[in-house]
This record gives C-alpha cells, structure tokens and sequence, in this order.
C-alpha cells in the first residue's frame, strides 16, 4: 500500500484507487510483514486496500517477494465487482499467524503496532 515498507514492489504499477472488499473476509498478519486474507463464509470484515492496474514483470517481481502461499485470486470489491487480488490460504493462516481482521485493515493494524514499538 501507498506509503508503507512494501510499496516499492510496486514500481511500474498504475494505481487505479482505493477500494474495500465486501465483508467477507479475514484479515492475517503473515510473519508481521506481509498481510493475508481469505473468503469466509460468515464473520467476515471489509477489508480496505488498493487497486493497481500490473504489468506482468512487476507482478513477477511482487510475486518474488511475498511469502510462500499468496496467490491470485478472485476478491469482490464493493459494491460488487470482482477483481483479481492477492488471497492466502485459511490453512496456512489460522493457528499459525495472527488475526488482524479486529484492527479493520492491514494500515490501521501497521500503525497500531507501530504505535506500540513507540511505547515501549
């Protein structure tokens, strides 16, 4: 996203804009660097995000820094659309990493843990 650690990975990508997902879907903090997320069929959040228009290098490039288990995939976007998006399995998720989806997004839950660094 737009202004966080990551987002150079992006370079070469047009930014389209922002977007939320209809609440469907939970929310992981993969190893504290990446985010994740999966469709569910019930207790499912809104998940904010960015949409980007990729062209093929730099989606290899993206591809090469994520952690094994994202993929492409389906994810509706509100009001209704579906678009191609970046999903992780539930198996590799739940019990392993940490559900971040109370946090309402992957930048509110950055800044939290950010916050808390500060803190301490």
């Amino acid at each position: 996203m737009r202004g966080l650690g990551l987002h150079a990975n992006l370079e070469g990508a047009e930014f389209v804009g922002e977007a939320a997902t209809v609440p469907r879907y939970r929310l992981y903090s993969i190893g504290d660097v990446h985010p994740g997320m999966f469709e569910v069929s019930e207790g499912g959040i809104s998940v904010p995000g960015e949409l980007y228009r990729v062209p093929l290098p730099v989606w290899r490039r993206v591809e090469a820094g994520e952690p094994p288990g994202l993929y492409l995939g389906p994810v509706v976007i509100l009001p209704g659309r579906e678009v191609l998006g970046i999903l992780y399995p539930r198996e590799l998720a739940e019990g392993l990493h940490r559900d971040i989806s109370g946090f309402g997004g992957w930048r509110e839950y950055v800044r939290s843990r950010d916050s808390d660094e500060e803190a301490t």
